[in-house]
């Protein structure tokens, strides 16, 4: 009997340890893959069309007198990353309720016309009229606020993955950073559009549609501020 408690208490265990692990211990990540829009939309096809001549200067790839930006796959453009983001929120809910009940128990009446029902009507009201009386209260409070303010800059070069049909650019880049064992990554992917591209070839984050930027660090110093994972194990499974 013990032995099959002991079982039955070790299987509830570990069913809680895989729903908090999967529920809580899991880290935050990005997945940089495009959005599905950019892989059903077929890339747009090079048109060499060169009917009317023109000048000399003006064809090709890469005319003489053209912007250099970029404009087809394997180009590389800088993205200048200029992220800030500030929120603020309170709140407070007050609730209280009161109820109180009074009952009381039937009563029995005689016509008065013998004495012997008369003490017995007595006697039964003596058993009938018993009162019941309750009262009950409840009250809740709770408030909080919260705030947060968050800024991020930095430049990094982007590589055109895919050049849409519409003529959008699929873009994705990352640089990786080693200095005293620290290792510092920085990604990003989304859309963007050729025209937001400025003389420069550069482009900003705030132009890109479905973003995705990442920055971590990987070290002796992220890994002695992380948390262990036994006391995220007990966090999750703990229900207080």
């Amino acid at each position: 009997m013990l032995r099959q408690y002991l079982t039955f208490l070790i299987l509830i265990y570990i069913l809680l340890l895989s729903s908090g692990c999967t529920a809580e211990l899991t880290k935050p990540e990005i997945n940089f893959k495009p959005p599905k829009y950019v892989e059903q939309m077929p890339p747009k096809e090079d048109e060499q069309d060169f009917a009317s001549t023109g000048s000399i200067f003006g064809q090709g790839d890469n005319p003489l007198f053209s912007d250099h930006k970029a404009m087809h796959v394997n180009d590389i453009v800088t993205v200048e990353i200029s992220e800030s983001a500030a929120a603020s929120s309170s709140g407070s809910k007050d609730l209280s309720k009161d109820d109180s009940t009074d009952l009381g128990g039937g009563v029995f009446a005689s016509n008065g016309g013998s004495s012997h029902v008369d003490k017995y009507v007595g006697k039964l009201n003596g058993l009938t009229n018993v009162g019941f009386t309750s009262t009950s209260a409840n009250a809740f409070s709770a408030s909080g606020s919260a705030s947060k303010d968050a800024s991020f800059s930095t430049t990094i070069s982007a590589r055109i993955v895919k050049v849409m049909k519409n003529g959008n650019y699929f873009i994705s880049g990352k640089r990786e950073i080693l200095v005293d064992d620290q290792k510092q990554i920085i990604q990003i992917s989304g859309v963007i559009r050729p025209y937001d591209i400025d003389q420069y070839n550069k482009i900003s984050s705030t132009h890109i549609s479905d973003a995705k930027i990442l920055y971590k660090t990987q070290g002796d110093i992220d890994r002695a501020t992380e948390q262990g994972w036994g006391s995220k194990a007990i966090q999750a499974i703990w229900p207080f």
